[in-house]
């Protein structure tokens, strides 16, 4: 296993790594926050906190074998070399574990709280019942050909896959909307910053070795920053730009029709019948 080059530039690497942990760690909290003062959950959507969860369990699972299984680390070393590093941090087991705490309380405050006449879609029920079908059997798959890296690289390919399409029910919803109401910016701020620490993280080790295997040895993680980067720009852009303190378009129909039916005589028929 390969050691540091430079002192300076691991404790970079520590330092960014940590930085990208609590970054996207108290980016879970603005929204549980959020749901506790409002005692509602309407204007967050709920395919996006069951994808969500989803997606931090499947990047658990392959964070926490890789670093702490011998074997895993041992066919990965037969695979990229054994010059290499692991590409998964202490913090990066940490985040996970978190994050899945985190988004499981969320998905409870959505059972608890006001949730208005929002739903979870039939879409995401159906994608994430067939995504750990596939997971299942390619355990078996793997538990018979003990092919572990291969394995965990299945759940590492699904957590990329749902990084990918968690954030598009939000975005559409606040698109529909109009609004970003009921959706904490706070939680995409603290992530955007999160996602940029991970990536330097990821390039202070590559030029510490001299090697960008630690980009395609775990590209996981290399397109779950750019990613989320991505969607992070689009949330702020919804949020400061496109729909800056607007009210949702389904409230603002709501309160016309109280409006209207305050100020609408009563009923004539009613009234003769008095």
């Amino acid at each position: 296993m390969a050691s540091w080059n430079s002192i300076p530039l691991e404790i970079t690497y520590e330092v960014l790594g940590w930085f990208a942990f609590v970054s996207w760690s108290i980016s879970f909290y603005p929204q549980v926050i959020l749901n506790f003062r409002r005692k509602s959950v309407v204007g967050l959507n709920f395919d996006f906190v069951l994808l969500n969860l989803t997606k931090h369990s499947t990047y658990l699972i392959y964070n926490a074998s890789l670093y702490f299984s011998s074997a895993v680390q041992k066919q990965y070393f037969e695979k990229y070399g054994f010059d290499q590093m692991i590409p998964v941090a202490a913090n990066d087991v940490a985040f996970s574990i978190h994050a899945v705490l985190l988004t499981a309380i969320t998905l409870f405050q959505i059972v608890i709280y006001d949730r208005g006449t929002q739903i979870v879609s039939k879409i995401s029920l159906t994608i994430v019942t067939v995504v750990w079908i596939f997971a299942a059997i390619c355990f078996f798959i793997g538990l018979s050909s003990h092919s572990w890296l291969w394995l965990i690289s299945i759940f590492n390919s699904i957590q990329v896959f749902m990084t990918a399409i968690k954030y598009i029910p939000q975005a559409i919803m606040n698109f529909l909307r109009k609004s970003t109401d009921g959706f904490s910016i706070g939680n995409i701020l603290l992530d955007f910053l999160g996602g940029l620490a991970n990536y330097a993280q990821m390039a202070v080790q590559s030029i510490d070795q001299n090697s960008w295997v630690n980009f395609y040895g775990n590209i996981g993680k290399t397109l779950l920053s750019l990613i989320s980067i991505f969607f992070d720009l689009l949330f702020m852009l919804q949020h400061y730009v496109l729909y800056p303190g607007k009210t949702p378009v389904v409230s603002q129909k709501a309160d016309e029709e109280r409006r209207e039916a305050l100020i609408a005589p009563p009923d004539r028929s009613q009234s003769e019948g008095v």
